[in-house]
């Protein structure tokens, strides 16, 4: 098993393609067949794995907006932890022959759905031999 952060700044509403960060700790791990998991450490942000367009980056953030506004009881980001809850914390990507297993228009990509600028801890954990 291999572990690494990845450590990103964010701004609210960012959509941040960490494909290359991912790929980057999986050579480093020397595994050749396995399992990557991406997992964000905190409960205002998810990994997305899809598509980085910008179109369809756009539609993501106004379907969320949608199915998530309207009153709520927790105070101030509500909307923030339930787009979060939504599309999920972590993402598990095969591994074979040392690469990630992606298709050809898949991207991993950090969503920030906070309120405010964060810094984000992301925990890469390879397993495998």
């Amino acid at each position: 098993m291999y572990q690494k952060i990845i450590e990103i700044s964010t701004n609210p509403d960012d959509i941040i393609d960490i494909t290359s960060d991912v790929e980057e700790i999986v050579e480093e791990s020397k595994i050749k067949d396995g399992i990557c998991l991406i997992f964000n450490l905190g409960s205002t942000g998810s990994i997305l794995i899809n598509e980085n367009e910008d179109g369809l980056l756009e539609d993501f953030r106004e379907t969320l907006k949608g199915i998530t506004s309207g009153k709520h009881r927790h105070p101030s980001n509500a909307h923030s932890h339930l787009k979060a809850g939504l599309i999920g914390p972590g993402k598990v990507v095969p591994v074979k022959d040392g690469s990630l297993q992606l298709g050809t228009w898949q991207s991993i990509m950090f969503c920030e759905f906070d309120i405010r600028p964060r810094k984000r801890k992301i925990l890469v954990t390879v397993i495998g031999e």
